[in-house]
């Protein structure tokens, strides 16, 4: 690619990537399995706020994108692990680097968003 303003035309792969991480879910599910194999249960009770359907939705898209592994083990009664997979786990560290980003400034986010809500309003 010639010039950044190509990067993210509707065909690119970075795109896709973004589109991807962009989702509400993605980051907080990406981060929650960064400390290694979880249950979905238990990946639901650490996350919070997240349905079951809306989890097993996002643990799918990721798992199709490569960045999420799913362990079947053949007990009973059945147990099945989610974890990060080489891929998944190159995103940590910008996940680390966006919530230091989100501490350090999320009141600044706040008070801006509180100084000019006529701004949300749809311009029609």
């Amino acid at each position: 690619m010639s010039g950044s303003g190509e990067l993210f035309l509707a065909d690119c792969p970075a795109r896709l990537a973004v589109e991807l991480i962009a989702d509400k879910w993605t980051v907080v599910v990406l981060a929650g399995l960064s400390k290694g194999p979880v249950r979905h249960g238990e990946l639901a009770a650490l996350i919070g706020g997240v349905s079951r359907k809306v989890l097993t939705q996002t643990l799918r898209r990721l798992e199709a994108h490569g960045l999420v592994r799913r362990q079947s083990y053949a007990e009973a009664p059945p147990r099945v692990e989610y974890e990060l997979t080489p891929l998944g786990a190159t995103l940590i560290d910008p996940i680390r680097s966006l919530t230091e980003w989100a501490r350090a400034n999320g009141d600044a986010v706040l008070d801006a968003l509180d100084a000019a809500p006529e701004q949300l309003a749809d311009p029609g």
